[in-house]
């Protein structure tokens, strides 16, 4: 946000930077800067072309370092995963693929955005909604809630209809960036016809952390029962209700186009790819559990 301070990184007069920004922006026909007295500002265009021009220069950056250092099968890919699929699911899939091909070096990132990263990667499974874009996206699974809790929970209120049993217990939240703390109860509130409230009890950033405070405390987590089927088969979670309903997430693949050129990156989207197949066809809990 500073024509002074770009001009230095690279060398070139502040008058320099200045007119080649505005070349820039005379060619595409919209300001890339809101220009005022406290300084700069990106406008909506600058906002979208600001990560395509980072990733266009790393990339340059990195060939440019592995035509230096002759190491053209060590580059590390950037991989971004949210952090409940990391420590419940992907864990192993990282495991197994780094020992099957070890020459191919891995850096993996984790966030609980929802949708894509804000940092640079190569390859990101993103949590969101179905949604089109200019990047190749493979579904890896669709999400499936149901709420969950302690056995101790559960025996406390058998017999209760499930809305009764929902008033009764503290409702956990996942929260999700940008979105209402309530928005995953309500949406599933809504779908199984309840009058449930929704604002209260506590949340969490990540459903890693929800579950695990249902399980050793009290309350009742909207959780995917497929990423939770260990816990379910050990009996650490229970679902007093066989009330499973899809909230329209799910975990995608997010891959640029012009990276499947890349081995690595092929070889690895393949990796992933086939795990979450292999896993939703061995591992997924039955609704009627």
């Amino acid at each position: 946000m500073s024509f002074t301070a770009g001009a230095q990184a690279l060398t070139v007069s502040q008058s320099a930077m200045s007119r080649h920004v505005s070349s820039l922006e005379e060619l595409i026909g919209k300001p890339l800067f809101e220009r005022g007295s406290t300084g700069l500002k990106l406008t909506p265009a600058g906002e979208i072309l600001l990560p395509v021009v980072g990733k266009c220069l790393d990339r340059m950056e990195q060939s440019i370092n592995t035509i230096r250092n002759k190491d053209l099968e060590s580059r590390p890919l950037r991989l971004h995963i949210p952090p409940s699929l990391l420590y419940q699911s992907a864990l192993p899939l990282i495991r197994d693929f780094h020992r099957e091909h070890p020459e191919v070096r891995i850096d993996v990132t984790t966030s609980n955005v929802t949708g894509e990263p804000r940092t640079n990667v190569d390859m990101a499974i993103v949590f969101d909604r179905p949604a089109v874009d200019d990047k190749v996206a493979d579904l890896l699974w669709m999400v499936r809630v149901a709420p969950l809790c302690s056995p101790m929970t559960a025996e406390a209120h058998r017999g209760k209809s499930l809305e009764q049993f929902l008033h009764d217990n503290e409702l956990l939240h996942v929260k999700l960036e940008g979105e209402p703390r309530g928005l995953l109860w309500s949406v599933y509130a809504d779908q199984q016809r309840l009058v449930v409230d929704t604002h209260g009890g506590l949340a969490f950033d990540t459903a890693f952390s929800a579950v695990r405070y249902a399980i050793g405390a009290s309350g009742v987590v909207l959780a995917d029962i497929d990423m939770f089927a260990a816990e379910i088969a050990s009996g650490e979670l229970v679902m007093p209700f066989d009330r499973v309903t899809a909230d329209g997430f799910g975990y995608y693949l997010k891959t640029h186009a012009e990276d499947l050129a890349d081995p690595a990156i092929y070889l690895l989207r393949d990796w992933i790819i086939r795990h979450f197949a292999y896993s939703a066809a061995s591992e997924q809990v039955p609704a009627s559990a």
